[in-house]
Protein backbone atom coordinates (compact mmCIF):
# COMPACT_ATOMS: atom_id res chain seq x y z
CA UNK A 1 0.00 0.00 0.00
CA UNK A 2 1.60 3.02 -1.24
CA UNK A 3 0.42 5.56 1.77
CA UNK A 4 1.64 3.07 4.25
CA UNK A 5 5.21 2.93 2.45
CA UNK A 6 4.87 6.99 2.83
CA UNK A 7 3.88 6.86 6.46
CA UNK A 8 7.04 4.58 7.01
CA UNK A 9 9.53 6.72 4.97
CA UNK A 10 8.43 9.79 6.27
CA UNK A 11 9.23 8.29 9.89
CA UNK A 12 11.98 6.83 8.76
CA UNK A 13 13.20 10.09 7.77
CA UNK A 14 12.21 12.07 10.86
CA UNK A 15 13.98 9.35 13.09
CA UNK A 16 17.33 9.12 11.19
CA UNK A 17 17.65 13.36 11.49
CA UNK A 18 16.51 13.03 15.12
CA UNK A 19 19.25 10.29 15.65
CA UNK A 20 21.88 12.40 14.14
CA UNK A 21 20.87 15.23 15.88
CA UNK A 22 21.84 13.94 19.18
CA UNK A 23 25.00 11.79 17.05
CA UNK A 24 26.42 15.12 16.26
CA UNK A 25 26.14 17.07 19.52
CA UNK A 26 27.90 14.25 21.87
CA UNK A 27 30.45 14.03 18.67
CA UNK A 28 31.13 17.70 18.72
CA UNK A 29 31.27 17.58 23.19
CA UNK A 30 33.53 14.83 23.24
CA UNK A 31 35.50 15.33 20.73
CA UNK A 32 36.68 18.74 21.78
CA UNK A 33 36.50 17.44 25.39
CA UNK A 34 38.85 15.06 24.38
CA UNK A 35 41.49 17.07 22.46
CA UNK A 36 41.48 19.57 25.09
CA UNK A 37 41.49 17.36 28.28
CA UNK A 38 44.75 17.91 30.14
CA UNK A 39 45.27 14.20 31.41
CA UNK A 40 48.35 12.19 32.18
CA UNK A 41 50.31 11.03 29.32
CA UNK A 42 50.69 11.46 25.66
CA UNK A 43 47.27 12.46 23.75
CA UNK A 44 45.78 9.99 21.39
CA UNK A 45 46.64 10.37 17.91
CA UNK A 46 43.78 11.73 15.42
CA UNK A 47 44.56 9.59 12.37
CA UNK A 48 44.50 5.73 14.46
CA UNK A 49 40.59 7.33 15.74
CA UNK A 50 39.77 7.53 11.96
CA UNK A 51 41.33 4.08 10.90
CA UNK A 52 39.84 2.27 14.35
CA UNK A 53 36.09 4.25 13.34
CA UNK A 54 36.15 3.25 9.49
CA UNK A 55 36.85 -0.32 10.56
CA UNK A 56 33.96 -0.09 13.32
CA UNK A 57 31.98 1.58 10.47
CA UNK A 58 32.75 -1.96 8.45
CA UNK A 59 32.27 -4.78 11.29
CA UNK A 60 28.80 -3.06 11.81
CA UNK A 61 28.05 -3.36 8.81
CA UNK A 62 28.78 -6.89 8.18
CA UNK A 63 27.00 -7.83 11.37
CA UNK A 64 23.72 -6.19 10.06
CA UNK A 65 23.71 -7.76 6.07
CA UNK A 66 24.20 -10.97 8.63
CA UNK A 67 21.32 -10.06 10.27
CA UNK A 68 19.49 -9.27 7.18
CA UNK A 69 20.06 -12.66 5.83
CA UNK A 70 19.12 -14.67 9.06
CA UNK A 71 22.53 -14.90 10.26
CA UNK A 72 23.75 -17.26 7.35
CA UNK A 73 27.61 -17.42 6.88
CA UNK A 74 27.13 -18.88 3.08
CA UNK A 75 24.39 -16.12 2.37
CA UNK A 76 26.76 -13.58 4.32
CA UNK A 77 29.49 -14.66 2.02
CA UNK A 78 27.84 -15.10 -1.12
CA UNK A 79 26.21 -10.96 -0.84
CA UNK A 80 29.77 -9.52 0.29
CA UNK A 81 31.22 -11.58 -3.18
CA UNK A 82 28.45 -10.50 -5.53
CA UNK A 83 28.26 -6.74 -4.60
CA UNK A 84 31.88 -6.31 -3.92
CA UNK A 85 34.44 -8.49 -5.23
CA UNK A 86 32.35 -8.73 -8.27
CA UNK A 87 31.56 -5.82 -9.17
CA UNK A 88 35.04 -3.80 -9.27
CA UNK A 89 33.72 -0.67 -11.03
CA UNK A 90 30.78 -0.14 -8.65
CA UNK A 91 33.49 -0.28 -5.87
CA UNK A 92 36.01 1.56 -7.47
CA UNK A 93 33.03 4.77 -7.59
CA UNK A 94 33.13 4.66 -4.17
CA UNK A 95 37.26 5.54 -3.25
CA UNK A 96 36.49 9.30 -4.52
CA UNK A 97 34.58 10.28 -1.50
CA UNK A 98 36.24 8.07 0.82
CA UNK A 99 39.20 9.53 0.06
CA UNK A 100 38.30 12.75 1.12
CA UNK A 101 35.54 11.87 3.60
CA UNK A 102 38.91 10.26 5.71
CA UNK A 103 40.68 14.15 4.98
CA UNK A 104 37.17 15.83 6.32
CA UNK A 105 37.50 13.25 8.80
CA UNK A 106 41.40 14.04 10.22
CA UNK A 107 40.65 17.91 9.67
CA UNK A 108 37.95 18.15 12.22
CA UNK A 109 40.28 16.62 14.89
CA UNK A 110 42.52 19.38 13.20
CA UNK A 111 40.02 22.21 13.66
CA UNK A 112 38.99 21.07 17.18
CA UNK A 113 42.60 20.69 18.50
CA UNK A 114 43.03 24.10 17.39
CA UNK A 115 39.81 26.52 17.32
CA UNK A 116 37.23 27.05 20.33
CA UNK A 117 33.77 24.94 19.76
CA UNK A 118 32.11 28.44 19.13
CA UNK A 119 34.53 29.51 15.94
CA UNK A 120 34.46 25.79 14.97
CA UNK A 121 30.69 25.14 15.12
CA UNK A 122 29.81 28.21 13.33
CA UNK A 123 32.56 28.26 10.73
CA UNK A 124 31.60 24.43 9.72
CA UNK A 125 28.10 25.59 8.89
CA UNK A 126 28.79 26.76 5.78
CA UNK A 127 29.24 22.97 4.52
CA UNK A 128 25.34 24.02 4.29
CA UNK A 129 25.73 26.26 1.88
CA UNK A 130 28.40 24.55 -0.15
CA UNK A 131 26.39 21.22 -0.04
CA UNK A 132 22.87 22.74 -1.40
CA UNK A 133 25.63 24.33 -4.32
CA UNK A 134 26.71 21.16 -4.80
CA UNK A 135 23.20 19.34 -5.37
CA UNK A 136 22.27 22.30 -7.67
CA UNK A 137 25.04 21.46 -9.90
CA UNK A 138 25.70 17.72 -9.43
CA UNK A 139 22.03 16.17 -9.23
CA UNK A 140 20.32 19.36 -10.85
CA UNK A 141 18.13 19.86 -8.11
CA UNK A 142 15.99 23.11 -8.15
CA UNK A 143 15.61 25.27 -5.15
CA UNK A 144 12.89 27.50 -4.57
CA UNK A 145 12.84 30.70 -3.12
CA UNK A 146 11.53 29.53 0.19
CA UNK A 147 14.22 27.22 -0.05
CA UNK A 148 16.89 29.82 -0.74
CA UNK A 149 15.58 32.17 1.57
CA UNK A 150 15.69 29.23 4.45
CA UNK A 151 19.40 28.95 3.65
CA UNK A 152 20.01 32.32 4.40
CA UNK A 153 18.01 32.66 7.16
CA UNK A 154 19.31 29.47 8.95
CA UNK A 155 23.52 30.42 8.21
CA UNK A 156 22.34 34.48 9.90
CA UNK A 157 20.64 32.61 13.11
CA UNK A 158 23.78 29.92 13.41
CA UNK A 159 26.00 32.87 13.23
CA UNK A 160 23.49 34.80 15.92
CA UNK A 161 23.50 31.71 18.33
CA UNK A 162 27.32 30.88 18.10
CA UNK A 163 28.06 34.52 18.35
CA UNK A 164 31.08 34.51 21.38
CA UNK A 165 30.24 37.21 24.05
CA UNK A 166 32.85 39.53 24.54
CA UNK A 167 33.54 38.77 28.40
CA UNK A 168 34.37 35.23 27.61
CA UNK A 169 35.77 34.98 24.55
CA UNK A 170 38.21 37.63 24.56
CA UNK A 171 40.58 36.40 27.19
CA UNK A 172 40.48 32.67 25.54
CA UNK A 173 41.62 35.04 22.11
CA UNK A 174 44.58 36.15 23.47
CA UNK A 175 45.77 33.68 24.67
CA UNK A 176 45.38 31.24 21.49
CA UNK A 177 48.35 31.82 18.60
CA UNK A 178 47.32 33.38 15.68
CA UNK A 179 48.78 30.18 13.84
CA UNK A 180 46.98 27.62 15.20
CA UNK A 181 43.72 29.85 14.89
CA UNK A 182 44.32 30.29 11.17
CA UNK A 183 45.30 26.67 10.87
CA UNK A 184 41.61 25.48 12.45
CA UNK A 185 40.00 27.88 9.99
CA UNK A 186 42.30 26.74 6.68
CA UNK A 187 41.02 23.09 8.09
CA UNK A 188 36.88 23.60 8.73
CA UNK A 189 36.92 25.59 5.27
CA UNK A 190 38.35 22.48 3.38
CA UNK A 191 36.41 20.28 5.59
CA UNK A 192 33.10 22.22 4.10
CA UNK A 193 33.81 22.10 0.33
CA UNK A 194 34.77 18.29 1.07
CA UNK A 195 31.59 17.49 3.21
CA UNK A 196 29.49 19.44 0.49
CA UNK A 197 31.35 17.50 -2.35
CA UNK A 198 31.35 13.66 -0.66
CA UNK A 199 27.84 13.94 0.72
CA UNK A 200 26.44 14.72 -2.73
CA UNK A 201 28.41 13.09 -5.05
CA UNK A 202 27.61 9.66 -2.21
CA UNK A 203 23.72 10.86 -2.74
CA UNK A 204 24.19 10.81 -6.36
CA UNK A 205 25.56 6.94 -6.38
CA UNK A 206 23.08 5.82 -3.36
CA UNK A 207 20.15 6.91 -5.57
CA UNK A 208 21.11 5.88 -8.64
CA UNK A 209 21.48 1.85 -7.52
CA UNK A 210 19.64 -0.96 -5.88
CA UNK A 211 22.39 -1.69 -3.65
CA UNK A 212 21.89 -1.93 -0.28
CA UNK A 213 23.67 1.27 2.08
CA UNK A 214 25.25 -1.41 4.04
CA UNK A 215 26.92 -2.16 1.13
CA UNK A 216 27.99 0.87 -0.12
CA UNK A 217 29.31 1.83 3.39
CA UNK A 218 31.29 -1.57 3.80
CA UNK A 219 32.63 -0.12 -0.16
CA UNK A 220 33.43 3.22 1.27
CA UNK A 221 34.69 1.91 4.86
CA UNK A 222 37.47 -0.25 2.79
CA UNK A 223 38.84 2.41 1.26
CA UNK A 224 38.25 4.87 4.04
CA UNK A 225 40.52 2.02 6.00
CA UNK A 226 43.74 2.20 3.30
CA UNK A 227 43.44 6.14 2.38
CA UNK A 228 43.39 6.51 6.52
CA UNK A 229 46.59 3.72 7.17
CA UNK A 230 48.42 5.46 4.56
CA UNK A 231 47.42 8.49 6.18
CA UNK A 232 48.82 7.49 9.95
CA UNK A 233 51.67 5.90 8.83
CA UNK A 234 52.75 9.20 6.63
CA UNK A 235 52.32 11.62 9.32
CA UNK A 236 52.62 9.14 12.79
CA UNK A 237 54.38 6.76 11.62
CA UNK A 238 57.20 6.82 14.07
CA UNK A 239 54.95 7.37 17.22
CA UNK A 240 53.28 4.31 15.94
CA UNK A 241 56.54 1.76 15.50
CA UNK A 242 57.33 3.54 18.69
CA UNK A 243 53.92 3.50 21.00
CA UNK A 244 51.57 1.62 19.21
CA UNK A 245 48.55 2.84 17.58
CA UNK A 246 46.26 3.22 20.85
CA UNK A 247 48.19 5.14 22.69
CA UNK A 248 46.89 7.96 24.59
CA UNK A 249 43.47 6.15 24.49
CA UNK A 250 40.76 6.39 27.21
CA UNK A 251 36.68 6.17 27.73
CA UNK A 252 36.33 9.59 25.85
CA UNK A 253 38.58 8.26 23.24
CA UNK A 254 36.85 5.16 22.66
CA UNK A 255 33.26 7.35 23.03
CA UNK A 256 34.67 9.51 20.36
CA UNK A 257 35.37 6.65 17.87
CA UNK A 258 31.94 5.36 18.27
CA UNK A 259 30.02 8.09 17.31
CA UNK A 260 32.07 8.98 14.75
CA UNK A 261 31.37 5.49 13.10
CA UNK A 262 28.09 5.85 14.14
CA UNK A 263 27.61 9.17 12.57
CA UNK A 264 28.59 7.81 8.81
CA UNK A 265 25.70 4.96 9.47
CA UNK A 266 23.14 7.64 10.50
CA UNK A 267 24.24 10.07 7.78
CA UNK A 268 23.49 7.47 4.95
CA UNK A 269 20.34 6.26 6.29
CA UNK A 270 19.20 10.13 6.22
CA UNK A 271 20.93 10.56 2.96
CA UNK A 272 18.52 7.65 1.54
CA UNK A 273 15.39 8.82 3.41
CA UNK A 274 15.79 12.27 3.26
CA UNK A 275 18.57 14.61 1.49
CA UNK A 276 22.12 16.38 2.34
CA UNK A 277 20.19 19.95 3.13
CA UNK A 278 18.12 18.47 5.54
CA UNK A 279 21.25 16.65 7.15
CA UNK A 280 22.05 20.02 7.25
CA UNK A 281 19.61 21.24 9.20
CA UNK A 282 19.92 18.12 11.77
CA UNK A 283 23.41 19.07 11.95
CA UNK A 284 22.06 23.14 12.94
CA UNK A 285 19.55 22.11 15.72
CA UNK A 286 22.37 19.77 17.35
CA UNK A 287 24.28 23.38 17.44
CA UNK A 288 21.46 24.77 19.65
CA UNK A 289 21.40 21.18 21.47
CA UNK A 290 25.05 21.57 22.40
CA UNK A 291 25.29 25.50 23.31
CA UNK A 292 22.57 24.65 25.92
CA UNK A 293 24.76 21.85 27.60
CA UNK A 294 27.96 24.09 27.78
CA UNK A 295 25.50 26.38 29.41
CA UNK A 296 23.71 24.12 31.72
CA UNK A 297 26.63 20.99 32.49
CA UNK A 298 30.07 22.57 31.21
CA UNK A 299 28.72 25.92 32.72
CA UNK A 300 31.07 27.84 29.96
CA UNK A 301 28.46 29.44 27.98
CA UNK A 302 25.78 32.71 29.17
CA UNK A 303 22.96 32.80 27.32
CA UNK A 304 22.09 36.47 25.37
CA UNK A 305 19.02 38.15 23.96
CA UNK A 306 21.36 37.29 20.66
CA UNK A 307 21.61 33.54 21.08
CA UNK A 308 17.86 33.22 21.52
CA UNK A 309 17.23 35.72 18.62
CA UNK A 310 19.33 33.12 16.83
CA UNK A 311 17.52 30.02 18.05
CA UNK A 312 14.02 31.18 16.57
CA UNK A 313 15.79 32.05 13.52
CA UNK A 314 17.25 28.44 12.91
CA UNK A 315 13.83 26.85 13.98
CA UNK A 316 11.87 29.38 11.52
CA UNK A 317 14.68 28.38 8.50
CA UNK A 318 13.73 24.42 9.63
CA UNK A 319 9.87 24.92 8.96
CA UNK A 320 10.45 27.39 6.05
CA UNK A 321 12.46 24.36 4.26
CA UNK A 322 9.94 21.64 5.19
CA UNK A 323 7.15 24.19 3.86
CA UNK A 324 8.39 24.43 0.41
CA UNK A 325 9.20 20.93 0.15
CA UNK A 326 5.96 19.26 0.79
CA UNK A 327 3.80 20.73 -1.69
CA UNK A 328 6.49 19.92 -4.71
CA UNK A 329 8.03 16.26 -3.90
CA UNK A 330 10.53 15.65 -6.34
CA UNK A 331 9.47 12.72 -8.94
CA UNK A 332 12.97 11.43 -9.00
CA UNK A 333 12.79 10.45 -5.37
CA UNK A 334 9.93 7.95 -6.01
Amino acid sequence: DPAVLNMVSSRLKYLSLWVLVFQTTFLVLTMRYSRTLQGDGPRYLASSAVVVAELMKIITCVLLIFKEHSYNVRALNSILRQEITHKPKETLKLAIPSGIYTLQNNLLYVALSNLDAATYQVTYQLKILTTALFSVSMLGRRLGVYQWLSLLILMAGVALVQWPSESLGAPEKEQMSEGSQFVGVVAVLVACCSSGFAGVYFEKILKETKQSVWIRNIQLGMFGLVFGLMGMFAYDGERVRESGMFKGYNTITWTVVALQALGGLVIAAVIKYADNILKGFATSLSIILSTLISYFWLEDFEPTSVFFLGAVLVIVATFLYGYEDKPSPNPSRA
